[in-house]
């Protein structure tokens, strides 16, 4: 959430960010919450004061009808004291109720428009010509016997899936590769729980509950399937206070994630693109406030490289204002080349990356420790995607087919698989 008084501050700034994500969102409410919280607690100060005094005063010798006065009055600033407490509990639920409608400033730079305006930052890798007719990811993993879309929809519903024979190698040999590239970036690996209580994930802005909700909850408990390692790596410092020469302080972690997909059906969604679960190598930054652009540079970088190791064309965009989540002041995504996507090649997301300053360390309490300064300031938050398994090998398979069927396996991710080609079975 945006702090009370930087909200206040930058009230205009609030309402533009609201108008250009096309988010309904009451920012003078917010405000006058806010203004309501602060004089409760102003109140309850001076009342506090006055108890104070007075208790001070009861140590004096008094009279018996001075004391029995003294006791009416005890009680009565204790009564009055209990209500603005109730008062105050009422007005802090309240103002987090409309702070957690208001979404996160936007970076100047970062487009106008929703998810066909984005701009495109630039374009790495050129993208295969084939000298016979390529086949999409659903019919290479046909020949290859890799996938069994079938049996996942008997057992788990449609869009689960089981991966089969060299796809398994393939998504382990993936992660392995990812942690690798990371650790050498100082990224401390995190294999991470698949669930977090559900004042955690709020605490994320991942995404609304109700109709379209993304999130799978589990019944009678307190606790959501994660749609992402952001959750438990950015949660596990939740409450924390920092010291600031730990910072930056760059986590990497695996985790399965979970998402009902509500609403996405389309053409472009089928085989492995968007499913239920997939496994994904989360990065997460805590950081100073100043550190924070670079920490974003780092992010795409890391993303850049490993993309480019594993010989696949990609475009990196700037993603618009109206199609930023809640969270994000600004987001790059990385989309890569998939020859079968589209009927004759199309760019597809594979991975994003995403500043979300201090929205979510307010949320969770995630503090860090300056010295010399008065109080302990927020950190900033990024994550990125290193790698999103199923997409990546969708962008494998497809860019790397050769006529007689198989997929050559790109030189970097030779050694984890300990061969170099998939061949038709």
């Amino acid at each position: 959430m945006l702090d009370p008084k930087t909200l206040a501050e930058h009230r205009d700034a609030a309402i533009e960010s609201c108008r250009r994500r096309g988010v309904e969102a009451d920012v003078d409410g917010a405000i006058a919450a806010h203004e309501r919280l602060s004089g409760i607690q102003t109140e309850l100060g001076q009342l506090n004061h006055t108890r104070n005094r007075h208790q001070t005063t009861g140590n004096e010798k008094l009279d018996p009808a001075e004391r029995e006065a003294h006791v009416a009055e005890g009680r009565r600033l204790k009564r009055e004291a209990g209500r603005l407490d109730g008062a105050l509990t009422q007005a802090r639920a309240e103002l987090d109720r409309w702070l957690s409608q208001i979404p996160n400033l936007i970076h100047p730079d970062t487009p106008e428009g929703g998810e066909e305006d984005f701009r495109e930052l630039r374009r790495v890798g050129t993208p295969p010509k084939f000298d016979f007719v390529p086949l999409d990811h659903l019919a290479l993993g046909q020949r290859l016997d890799l996938f069994d879309f079938e049996s996942g929809a008997k057992v788990a519903g449609q869009k689960f899936y089981y991966l089969k024979n060299a796809a398994v190698l393939l998504e382990l040999s993936l992660q392995r590769f990812a942690l690798d590239i990371l650790a050498e970036e100082g990224f401390t690996p995190f294999l991470t729980p698949d669930l977090a209580r559900r004042s955690l994930v709020d605490a994320f802005a991942f995404s609304p509950r109700g109709p379209e909700s993304q999130i799978y909850s589990i019944s009678d408990t307190d606790l959501d399937l994660i749609g992402t390692a952001e959750i438990t790596l950015g949660a596990l410092h939740a409450d924390a206070i920092l010291d600031q020469a730990d910072l930056p302080l760059k986590l990497a972690g695996i985790s399965h994630c979970y998402r009902t997909e509500a609403g996405s059906a389309g053409r472009e969604s089928k085989g492995l693109y968007r499913v239920h679960q997939f496994t994904k190598v989360e990065m997460y930054i805590f950081c100073r406030p100043d550190q924070s652009e670079t920490m974003h540079e780092l992010l795409v970088a890391l993303e850049e490289r490993l993309l480019q190791a594993l010989e696949i064309p990609y475009r990196v965009i700037d993603v618009a204002a109206g199609d930023l989540s809640a969270p994000a002041y600004r987001k790059f995504d990385i989309e890569a080349w998939m020859p079968g996507r589209g009927g004759g090649g199309e760019y597809g997301e594979v991975t994003s990356a995403s500043n979300c300053t201090d929205y979510q360390a307010r949320r969770l309490r995630t503090r860090f420790r300056c010295p010399g300064a008065k109080r302990n300031e927020f950190v900033y938050t990024l994550n990125g995607t290193a790698i999103a398994v199923p997409r990546t090998i969708i962008a494998l398979l497809e860019n790397h087919q050769r006529a007689d069927g198989s997929v050559e396996i790109p030189k970097a991710l030779r050694p984890y698989l300990g061969f170099d080609r998939i061949e038709p079975r």
